[in-house]
């Protein structure tokens, strides 16, 4: 065999991979993680969800693009800091809690070794009880760069696990041993996806310096919006805001993203939702000729 025909191969071999995986139903608990003689079945390796969950769990370059951007939130810290006058208001900094300072790569792995292939809600809210979790890389040298230029650091989340939701959140902060890991410093919204009120209210008392998120929606509610060009319109709009007054991780695997796919941030994991990711992923597809 040639080196063309090899590759033709390969090729033919991922899309016939990419197209079962988005297309054959999923259900959860039905697939094993592993045969008897320790392999894979076929219905696992063809979940979607693999490329992403992959790359952030194995790939150098997603550590070098936080590492990249909690650098440069550095650098940005230290600029407001020498031009910062002592009798203003005291320097903050918003973070984003998950995909920005916390990694979830053990959450996603265990929906992969279940054949679940669309986020869920009821494992999710299972998980983070647990704090099986890592700091993103880069995460800790930002958090104590910022202490010790005594700029504060405020967490603000979204997140929903009934009466116990706060104290998961504190409690996973304090587990990671991250400066401002306190009650203080942390704002968890239960019913909303909306960090605008915690952000007027921490510019009320603070001079805010940067935001950092791994989603759009963390810097602006503008980007909370069903429309793909629209969101990628929006972004034109602001970049000059991009590293400067805002600073995003990357995150393949969630996000407000995926609203503007499905029409909602968690979407089922239905045979019609897997048909609408197929056409997204193909939406800029090569016709071949």
């Amino acid at each position: 065999m040639t080196s063309k025909d090899a590759t033709i191969d390969r090729r033919t071999l991922m899309t016939r991979v990419l197209a079962c995986g988005l297309t054959a139903p999923f259900m959860p608990g039905s697939i094993k993680a592993e045969t008897k003689d320790g392999t894979h079945g076929s219905e696992l390796i063809q979940n979607p969800l693999l490329w992403a969950v992959a790359w952030s769990s194995t790939a150098a370059e997603f550590a070098a693009l936080c590492h990249q951007a909690f650098n440069f939130a550095k650098f940005r810290v230290d600029q407001a800091v020498q031009q910062h006058d002592g009798s203003k208001r005291p320097l903050a900094v918003i973070a984003d809690i998950d995909n920005t300072i916390v990694h979830a790569a053990s959450y996603w792995g265990y929906l992969i070794n279940e054949g679940i292939d669309f986020f869920n809600d009821d494992i999710w809210d299972e998980w983070i009880p647990k704090n099986l979790i890592t700091l993103v890389p880069g995460a800790e040298e930002f958090l104590r760069h910022c202490e010790k230029q005594s700029v504060e650091v405020f967490y603000v989340t979204n997140r929903d696990q009934g009466p116990n939701t706060y104290n998961y959140a504190l409690k996973q902060l304090q587990y990671l041993e991250i400066p401002f890991a306190d009650r203080e410093h942390l704002t968890v919204f239960q019913d909303s996806s909306d960090k605008t009120p915690a952000r007027e209210a921490i510019s009320a008392t603070h001079e805010l310096t940067l935001l950092l998120g791994d989603n759009l929606n963390d810097f602006k509610r503008d980007y909370y919006i069903d429309d793909i060009d629209e969101r990628f319109a929006l972004v034109e709009r602001d970049k000059e805001d991009l590293g400067s007054r805002f600073i995003i991780l990357p995150n393949a695997t969630d996000g407000h993203w995926v609203r503007a796919i499905f029409g909602e941030s968690e979407p089922a994991a239905t045979a019609e939702n897997r048909q609408i990711l197929l056409e997204a992923a193909t939406r800029q597809a090569w016709d071949g000729k």
